[in-house]
């Protein structure tokens, strides 16, 4: 998947289809002059539907879509016939898809199971016939329903992302090149900060056929919280994972600060990030000989008490079927946890 084709948020007006009316018909054959009222009910109007699909990764099969209209119901007929329902408008979006009200910004629901079906504007209920209006004292009522109006609607879907293990670290801290070299994502990959704009998903081989899938999400900067540089654009993928890697390189300043930042920027765009398993990985530990690598360790088991930390190079493929094993661990710990 491109940057280009990976689009988050999507803007869409909605109308369901409206009720078609009641039949104000009265039965008429021959030898009988004045039959009763037979007309029949209007059709349901067309619904809007989501529906959840895991074949899909993003919503840039919705890009261009502006409006989406159901059809109307047919109107009755004779012989208590009813009108055909209007045709339904299905719309599928990946699992993961926030559906909020644009006026409102209200969060009507969200999409995380495939094949999963929410009616988002329903259909106009059709009119009834003059059948249903008879009496004893009105045998031939001329009149009947009117279907009703369907629903109008402008909403925006805002994916976030599913993925079991996020990549969280500040901007050039190497996610993109483990991503591509744990996965077969292209992730666009240069010596300088912010080559990732879009998240990146990847589908990590594990042992015996399994696998789990990683997100690269954009780099985080001090502020993103408050929505400095790409802000909230991205940390609301990182909610959706499951376990979170901070990746932070050996030739960090200070190792600790770096991760401590992190975790404040998530902390307040959402206190419940921290509840999430978190594993720090020393990266571009290729740089580091022996000697240094060991002085690190006796720094951070000081520094990282309670969490858990390991040494990779992406680039020298150092410590990456470690790396895999241990998410491999935390996540099913995870699953049995829940």
């Amino acid at each position: 998947m491109t940057e280009g084709n990976f689009v988050d948020y999507v803007k869409i007006y909605l109308a369901s289809g409206k009720g078609g009316k009641g039949s104000t018909h009265l039965h008429r054959e021959k030898f009988i002059e004045k039959g009763g009222p037979d007309g029949g009910d209007g059709g349901r109007g067309g619904h809007v539907i989501l529906v959840g699909n895991k074949g899909l990764w993003t919503l840039f099969h919705l890009k261009f879509l502006r409006h989406v209209k159901a059809g109307h119901g047919g109107d009755g007929g004779s012989s208590r016939s009813t009108g055909a329902d209007g045709e339904d408008k299905i719309i599928e979006v990946p699992l993961g898809t926030v559906v909020k009200d644009k006026e409102t910004g209200e969060v009507l629901f969200e999409i995380t199971e495939h094949g999963e079906s929410k009616i988002i504007a329903k259909g106009g209920k059709g009119g009834l016939g003059n059948w249903h209006f008879r009496s004893a004292t009105n045998q031939t009522p001329r009149y009947s329903q009117p279907g009703i109006p369907g629903e109008e609607l402008d909403i925006i879907l805002e994916l976030k992302v599913l993925a079991d293990v996020g990549l969280v670290g500040f901007p050039n801290a190497g996610k993109s090149t483990l991503l591509s070299v744990l996965t077969a994502a292209k992730p666009k990959i240069a010596d300088y900060p912010f080559t990732t704009l879009k998240p990146n998903l990847g589908i990590v081989a594990y042992r015996d056929f399994q696998s789990f899938v990683i997100a690269d999400i954009p780099g985080i900067i001090e502020g993103a919280a408050e929505g400095k540089g790409l802000g909230h654009y991205f940390l609301r993928h990182i909610e959706r994972n499951s376990t979170l890697l901070f990746l932070i390189p050996a030739d960090t300043d200070d190792i600790k600060k770096e991760y401590e930042i992190l975790l404040d920027e998530l902390r307040r765009y959402n206190p419940e990030m921290l509840d999430k398993d978190r594993l720090v990985v020393v990266s571009k530990s290729d740089m580091l000989d022996e000697e240094l690598k060991s002085e690190m360790k006796m720094q951070l088991d000081k520094e990282f008490k309670g969490v858990e930390y390991m040494f990779i190079s992406s680039v020298a493929q150092q410590g990456l079927q470690e790396l895999k094993d241990k998410l491999w661990k935390m996540l099913n710990t995870t699953n049995e946890k829940e």
